[in-house]
């Protein structure tokens, strides 16, 4: 899958879910508008979604992606590629619930190999590691909502799309010390990792012109007629 900026992100089918194997690093909305990319000091706005590179170090975003506010999120723009969208709370459950449950599947979901080894990206001991599932979750870390840049190598925080309270929402994260994953919610202002999901397929008719439009389908199955269509009414 590509986004609007031309980066390409491999997938993975995990149960009946189908999932962004990387984390998100554009840098645009999907109608094509620019994500601020502000100072630290700046960082932190309740007006808008920006977004952070860890160190403001380009290599950084190449290979862990971008560091977004909660605002990118929950932008009616869009941040994920067209039938893509930020998954809910309620759809990372259904992920860790079909691996087998909070506490055993963090090391399914996290890339495997260590710093210390010259062979991954996770401090040592990065516990249980075997990517089994190829969600390859990485140590992003995140950006703090006052500008400083924390825990990369240790931590990796996933925004969802569901809303905690006013100032906070629902995220995971995954650690290098343990083989589980944590439900929890997250300041607003904070910058977290992005994943996309790809949406729920529902095939039918989805020209709203035809007879037999179907609203709810977003994949057209080439079902749709037309009352012109051989259609000659009550009188034959």
């Amino acid at each position: 899958v590509t986004d609007i900026d031309g980066n390409v992100y491999q997938t993975i089918y995990i149960g009946e879910q189908n999932w962004m194997a990387e984390n998100l690093k554009v840098t645009h909305y999907k109608n094509g508008d620019e994500i601020p990319y502000p100072s630290d000091e700046d960082f932190g706005s309740w007006d808008e979604g920006q977004y952070g590179i860890y160190d403001n170090d380009s290599t950084n975003a190449d290979i862990y992606g971008n560091l977004y506010n909660w605002f990118v999120v929950d932008d009616e723009r869009g941040v994920c590629p067209e039938g893509w969208h930020v998954p809910s709370d309620e759809e990372y459950t259904i992920l860790i619930d079909y691996l087998g449950g909070q506490f055993v599947v963090g090391g399914q979901m996290k890339s495997t190999g260590t710093i210390e080894s010259s062979d991954g990206l996770w401090y040592s001991p990065n516990v249980g590691a075997t990517n089994e599932s190829g969600f390859t979750g990485l140590p992003a870390g995140y950006h703090h909502s006052i500008g400083a840049y924390h825990n990369m190598g240790t931590d990796g925080y996933y925004w969802s799309s569901s809303e905690y309270t006013s100032s906070e929402a629902w995220n995971q994260k995954l650690y290098y010390n343990n083989f589980y994953v944590t439900t929890g919610y997250g300041y607003k202002l904070n910058g977290y990792s992005i994943r996309c999901l790809g949406d729920e397929i529902t095939t039918g008719c989805t020209n709203p012109n035809a007879t037999n439009y179907d609203e709810t389908a977003n994949v057209d199955d080439g079902s749709c007629y037309y009352c012109d269509e051989g259609f000659t009414g009550i009188d034959g």
